[in-house]
């Protein structure tokens, strides 16, 4: 079982690994909140206005209310924002919230294009053919959420689509999306650098249903 000090370390860890990296340009470091005598919850500091992520409104406005409140862990050297949150009950992982907000237009490599341009490890960063997409992995046990197939436990949406919900085997650490997100969208910084990172091997137990096993879905924890 991981604890939630084990995600709270890690999150330290990461953001610590980050800035000495140079690959953010700032960040909020991780707050550890005893809500009740059995409720955790690991957010950061100044986590506000998250409620606009859900409005019907353009990706552009959101990713700029994200930005002007400050409400990440990181953002990233492109400006892409990124969100880790998890609740806990009883020391057992009740929900969690990872996200990855790309921003919408590159103006600082706009502005400053030899900056980028004289350094490989921007390379993914600068492609003219990307295209904007925020990623976010959610978890929530309450069985009153839970519609299997519809609504799995844990999933996967993908460019805000209300609907898109991919089924993931289970809840995922910070590390696991890190890497995931370092690994697939910074690739040319993460084979770089990913020998001075931070390793973790804690892995949440599987959460995925049988019915959610036999279609496409991510695997994400231990089985």
């Amino acid at each position: 079982m991981v604890a939630p000090t084990q995600i709270y370390k890690q999150i330290s860890a990461i953001t610590a690994d980050l800035i000495g990296l140079s690959l953010c340009d700032h960040q909020n470091f991780p707050t550890l909140t005893q809500v009740s005598g059995t409720q955790t919850e690991i957010s950061f500091s100044g986590a506000t206005n998250l409620g606009i992520v859900l409005k019907n409104v353009p990706y552009e406005i959101i990713y700029e209310e994200l930005k002007r409140t400050q409400s990440y862990n990181f953002k990233m050297i492109d400006g892409a924002l990124i969100q880790i949150m998890y609740k806990f009950v009883d020391e057992k992982i009740a929900a969690h919230r990872l996200a990855f907000f790309p921003s919408p237009s590159l103006l600082e490599y706009q502005n400053n294009p030899e900056i980028y341009e004289l350094d490989e490890i921007y390379a993914d960063v600068i492609m003219k053919n990307v295209v904007t997409l925020p990623i976010r992995f959610d978890f929530d046990v309450s069985d009153d959420i839970f519609i299997e197939l519809h609504h799995p436990k844990s999933h996967l949406t993908l460019g805000q689509y209300s609907n898109c919900r991919i089924p993931v085997s289970g809840p995922i650490t910070p590390w696991g999306f890190m890497d995931f997100i370092l690994r697939n969208f910074y690739n040319t910084a993460h084979r770089r650098f990913c020998g001075e990172m931070s390793i973790f091997e804690d892995l949440f137990d599987s959460t995925i249903s049988k019915i959610e096993g036999h279609v496409m879905h991510v695997r994400a924890s231990a089985l």
